[in-house]
């Protein structure tokens, strides 16, 4: 509102105008009246005047620029001082951790609590999260009916199955650099990853595939979920701690390992049939050439053999025959008589040799025929 009404009788704080002889605070009438803004407002010329003393042109007390002292640039500058000093103090909260750089270089980490560091631009903090345990479902889509999803995994045993599971990760809280590091894992994840959630969710999802494509599908539905999680956990753990990203996995939770759709799951089905089928010809065909090829080889090698055999046998006796025959006819032609009475005397022998008969020639005598017992003689030969 104005400072005065129309009527010029009262002012701003409904009290009537202090007359020319009531401009003191202390003033008869206007002693236990509000301030006036003009007096406030002259009470602080006044004090800005003693701070900043004016000059005249001739040295006299006219108006003119301030004039500044030592003691006023002094009073300045302590003041600007101060406040720089005053800016380096900063509040860690208790679920933080804050990393102090030096000209962005690495200079250290402290915990929850007041601290001071240098400040800007020599000394700036970034703080993080580090103690709270972040959540994470892989994978992050919406399913829809007809859309492959890319939880789809394939299993060691040539089957798929629809994955779902949950990652809990946060940031390494260590304050001092592990045994042969430089920098703490908070330090790391500052300055060595952009995006830690994208690289959470890639390298959990990169490791549960390989896991899942190490064993059947049977195992990963039901008696090695447990040992599925442990082993996405080292391997997500080993990866994250190669890139130096100062993340540590709390844990790998398996929500789900559902079969695909079952338009996928038909034509798996009838993929892996026609695999079986294939499988079970060609060992079908194999099992056969393996039976076949070597019996007919034995056969066609026994075959060659007896052949050589007959043969070496054939040509030996046809030889021996030729020999001998050559050797009689040359004792024959020497002595035809008596080759021929040789070989009759063979003959007889070897005819007559095995027989129980003794003959006597009728020229033998005549008259008396002498006894001889032969047959005694014979039994007295064999015995001795």
């Amino acid at each position: 509102m104005p400072w005065q009404d129309n009527s010029g009788n009262r002012g701003p704080w409904g009290q009537p105008p202090r007359g020319s002889n009531g401009g003191s605070n202390n003033g008869g009438k206007g002693g236990g009246e509000p301030p006036d803004l003009e007096d406030i407002l002259q009470a602080s010329r006044q004090r800005l005047k003693k701070v900043f003393p004016r000059g005249g042109r001739n040295g006299g007390g006219g108006g003119g620029v301030p004039k500044l002292n030592p003691t006023t640039f002094g009073f300045i500058g302590a003041g600007l001082v101060g406040l720089w000093v005053f800016s380096g103090i900063y509040q860690v909260a208790p679920a933080e951790l804050a990393v102090v750089t030096t000209f962005g270089s690495y200079e250290t980490v402290t915990g929850p609590g007041l601290h001071w560091r240098i400040p800007s631009p020599v000394q700036e903090v970034n703080k993080q999260q580090a103690l709270k345990v972040q959540e994470m479902q892989v994978p992050v889509v919406e399913r829809r009916s007809g859309v492959l999803s890319p939880g789809l995994m394939l299993t060691g045993d040539k089957n798929i199955v629809d994955v779902v599971f949950t990652v809990q990760w946060k940031i390494k809280s260590s304050l001092i650099p592990e045994q042969g590091e430089t920098m703490p894992g908070v330090a790391k994840f500052v300055f060595n990853i952009d995006g830690p959630q994208e690289l959470v969710r890639m390298i959990a999802e990169a490791s549960m595939r390989e896991i899942v494509g190490r064993n059947t599908l049977d195992f990963v539905q039901t008696e090695g979920r447990l040992e599925v999680q442990e082993q996405t956990q080292t391997l997500m753990q080993t990866t994250l701690d190669e890139y130096n990203a100062g993340i540590q996995v709390e844990g790998v939770l398996l929500t789900s390992t559902e079969p695909p759709t079952e338009e996928v799951n038909e034509a798996f089905r009838d993929v892996q049939a026609a695999e079986q089928n294939q499988a079970t010809v060609i060992q079908n065909a194999r099992q056969y050439t393996n039976r076949v090829v070597p019996e007919a080889r034995g056969q066609a090698q026994r075959i060659l053999e007896e052949a050589g055999a007959y043969s070496a046998r054939v040509t030996a006796d046809a030889r021996g025959q030729a020999a001998r025959f050559e050797e009689i006819y040359t004792e024959y032609a020497k002595a035809p008589d008596v080759t021929r009475q040789r070989m009759y005397l063979e003959t007889v022998e070897r005819v007559l040799g095995g027989m129980d008969k003794i003959i006597i020639d009728e020229d033998a005598g005549s008259g008396v025929v002498p006894y001889l017992p032969l047959n005694e003689l014979r039994s007295q030969q064999g015995g001795n």
